[in-house]
């Protein structure tokens, strides 16, 4: 796995692995269920993925949506290829909903709902959390492909 991969908190935010691709709860949550989808390879810039990576893209996407709107229940899913300081390809996936979310005691509010995700406010989570929302999503992965 690449640095940004083991950045975002792999092995243990692990959510599901594709032969290109891995899905990521990320760490630090501007809303409920938001999480990484990086590539696997070192490719720094998103041409320079394996074409087989594209092809992928679109079952890894498949799924992570049906799973993150069984979850969440989002109005919509952002996608940001944000890249500045973790070099390698990846997107962090932003659930986007009015109000908040919550599983169990872990609530987060969608500070900038209709807007820009305010991904600068959100929730930090501790390893308890982290497992728990990791269990959550892996519960809800399609079990055929993931």
């Amino acid at each position: 796995m690449n640095d940004t991969i083991r950045k975002f908190g792999y092995p243990a935010t692990l959510l599901a692995e594709y032969r290109h691709w891995v899905v990521l709860l990320r760490p630090a949550q501007p809303t409920l269920g938001a999480l990484i989808l990086a590539a696997k390879s070192e490719a720094t810039a998103f041409p320079d993925l394996d074409p087989a990576a594209f092809a992928e893209l679109a079952t890894v996407t498949a799924d992570l949506e049906q799973a993150v709107r069984g979850a969440v229940d989002p109005a919509k899913l952002n996608y940001l290829m944000l890249m500045m300081v973790d070099p390698h390809v990846h997107f962090h996936v932003i659930p986007r909903y009015e109000g908040s979310r919550e599983l169990g005691n872990i609530a987060v509010a969608d500070a900038g709902w209709p807007g820009v995700p305010a991904l600068g406010e959100a929730r930090k989570l501790t390893a308890e959390e982290t497992d728990t929302l990791v269990r959550w999503l892996k519960d809800r992965w399609p079990s055929a492909r993931g």
